[in-house]
């Protein structure tokens, strides 16, 4: 399904920017590629838009395996940016293709991106789609939440009238989702059984022609260096956009004089820093990540610290650092921007396969009066590195 603008929006209002009004189906925006309407007109060919499907519960929409570039531009926004928080479609019931009363029903989230992944990884096959309302989150990160949950799926089953549209009763859940389905109380309330498929999407035609059932591998999660690599946009972007006012901060604090502000000192002094501190976070956001199963220590914090450490050493000696700061100024550095590194690093642990909830909360709980701590010393040190060349002290 494509949305001219990606925006999030209630049921049977018109998207943002058009006039388009409410479909038949209930769904707000284009599908199948369709260019963003004008009017009440819907634009589309024929082969890439067959409408809606027919059914004894009502229309039902039909969605293709073809992304557009709408789609794949789409992915990109939502790896690199807060986009991915309103980057969603309307829960409810979809049809693949052609599916009958015999066809599997494959249960997603609201994901849009989740749910572009799904559609792409069945061609070939003719199934049902039933979208959990997941406030716009992926599989993984909504059942933990508990929004890719129990109720919510006996709640869809039931609204979109799932038993009478199939004859069998069995649907499709991911593997990542298990954590918030509780599959017996859901046959209990629907009569439907929970499979739960493989981990990746691609592998759903292989685990159907199996009998519904995973290999080792289907039930594997990998989380590949490609895999880290495609997420670490996610971490340096926002890091990015708070880092300027840290920036800011530096530029300013080394350009204050007895006098006033000065601009050349504030550039000459304040910019090997902020070039130190992008190096720390380049090292915490995107290589800590990618080198994560290489990296010593079990902690997201002290892999985050070591590869700090590491970056600004080399950041301090490549700009120059000690033959042109005093050494308070230096050792501040040399605690502050591994500390920022490790911080960075611990981010990354909500996108990760290597760690749990409470393993977060115990990093968490440490980190956070270590991280705070080296902060205060820092500035402690380079307020007290400024007043000796001020000389006050």
């Amino acid at each position: 399904m494509q949305d001219a603008k990606f925006e999030r929006i209630e049921e049977g209002k018109a998207l943002p920017g058009t006039c388009c009004g409410e479909r038949s189906d209930g769904f707000p925006f284009p599908v199948f590629g369709e260019e963003p309407c004008s009017c009440g007109e819907r634009r589309g060919s024929p082969k890439s838009d067959p409408g809606p499907l027919t059914t004894r519960v009502g229309e039902v929409v039909r969605v293709s395996s073809e992304w557009s570039w709408a789609d794949s531009w789409g992915m990109v926004k939502s790896r690199v940016s807060a986009f991915r928080m309103n980057y969603a479609i309307p829960p409810g019931l979809y049809a693949f293709g052609e599916p009958t009363k015999e066809s599997d029903v494959l249960v997603t989230a609201n994901y849009k991106l989740t749910f572009d992944t799904l559609r792409r990884s069945l061609k070939g096959l003719q199934a049902w789609i039933l979208v959990l309302e997941t406030r716009g989150i992926n599989v993984w990160c909504a059942a933990g939440k508990g929004t890719f949950g129990t109720d919510e799926l006996v709640r869809r089953i039931s609204e979109t009238k799932l038993d009478q549209l199939v004859n069998h009763r069995r649907i499709i859940l991911p593997q990542l989702g298990a954590v918030g389905v509780n599959s017996n109380r859901v046959q209990e309330k629907t009569g439907f059984r929970v499979f739960f498929g493989p981990v990746e999407a691609r592998e759903i035609q292989a685990y159907i022609d199996r009998g519904y059932k995973k290999t080792r591998e289907m039930s594997t999660i990998k989380f590949s260096m490609r895999d880290r690599l495609i997420l670490t946009p996610m971490e340096i972007n926002p890091a990015l956009k708070r880092y300027a006012w840290l920036a800011a901060g530096m530029f300013l604090f080394f350009g204050l004089e007895p006098s006033g502000f000065l601009f050349k000192p504030a550039w000459s002094y304040g910019f090997p820093f902020v070039l130190l501190g992008l190096i720390a976070l380049l090292a915490g956001a995107f290589v800590a990540p990618l080198l994560l199963p290489f990296l010593p220590f079990r902690s997201f914090a002290l892999k985050g610290w070591g590869a700090g450490i590491l970056a600004v050493a080399f950041g301090v000696q490549f700009l120059g650092i000690p033959e042109k700061y005093d050494g308070l100024t230096v050792i501040a550095a040399y605690i502050f921007f591994p500390v920022l590194s490790s911080y960075l690093a611990l981010q990354f642990t909500g996108s990760t396969t290597f760690t749990s909830m409470s393993g977060v909360k115990r990093e968490l709980k440490i980190g956070i009066p270590i991280y705070l701590g080296a902060a205060g010393i820092s500035l402690v040190l380079i307020a007290a590195a400024k007043l000796k060349e001020w000389g006050i002290v």
